[in-house]
């Protein structure tokens, strides 16, 4: 059976895979601790949207890229 420290060690290296940096694992962490699962899935929730945010912006890039290169081929 998995320890507790174990559990807490998973969640945060978990966090810190996702790309959460050290304010936002603290944070994480404390809530979890806390035992504040709403305010947790809340931060988790709009952590979730930046990165999509991120996602799209990076895709409007390549989607740009991919054009230019399909023109040029054309050429």
């Amino acid at each position: 059976m998995a320890e507790a420290s174990d559990h807490r060690q998973i969640f945060y290296q978990n966090l810190k895979d996702a790309g959460c940096d050290q304010q936002m694992i603290k944070k994480c962490v404390t809530l979890a601790k806390n035992h504040e699962k709403k305010a947790l899935m809340r931060e988790l929730a709009q952590y979730k949207q930046y990165l999509l945010g991120l996602v799209h912006t990076h895709q409007k890039e390549i989607d740009c890229l991919d054009y230019l290169v399909y023109t040029l081929e054309k050429q």
